[in-house]
């Protein structure tokens, strides 16, 4: 499956262990959150980053006081008119700061890859091929938006200020 990460297809270092899997004493890998939640105390003394893939259903309190030590939160878009991992990302980023790689994983359509930036993913596993090779086409195709969101661009009605008062200092 390929991976999209700041703007490019890169390799995955991180391996997903199955719930049952032995634990390998390093590397990266991403853990479901029950198996993370089980013993977290245990996954987070190992050497290697360690990532949790946490289901949009699930409750991110849970999860916050982790956030620190996690290199990677993928969280799941089970199908692709379920948006509350777009929810869950901009919590994540904007109410709890969240400096970490933001992961999209489950249906990722190229067609969403705009909204999934604009929450805070940096990070997107699709299932194509060719969706991955669309990626800069397609996050390029808008350059003004008006909502402001967790991708920190100045939305329109703040940049439209930000001019008046820019012509304003000049006079």
């Amino acid at each position: 499956m390929p991976l999209v990460k700041d703007g490019k297809i890169s390799q995955d270092e991180f391996v997903r262990l199955a719930d049952d899997a032995p634990l390998p004493a390093q590397g990266a890998v991403l853990v479901s959150a029950a198996r993370f939640l089980a013993d977290p105390a245990a996954l987070l003394q190992r050497l290697g980053k360690l990532g949790v893939i946490w289901p949009n259903s699930r409750d991110l309190d849970d999860l916050v006081p982790y956030l620190d030590q996690l290199a990677v939160v993928a969280l799941v878009f089970p199908t692709f008119r379920d948006g509350r991992a777009y929810s869950q990302a901009r919590l994540l980023r904007e109410r709890y700061a969240l400096a970490g790689e933001l992961r999209a994983t489950g249906q990722v359509l190229r067609d969403q890859f705009v909204f999934m930036l604009r929450a805070g993913f940096d990070a997107f596993e699709v299932k194509k091929q060719s969706d991955a090779e669309a990626f800069g086409k397609t996050v390029k195709r808008y350059s003004v938006f008006y909502q402001p969101t967790a991708d920190g661009r100045v939305a329109a009605p703040f940049r439209r200020l930000q001019l008046r008062h820019s012509e304003s200092a000049t006079l």
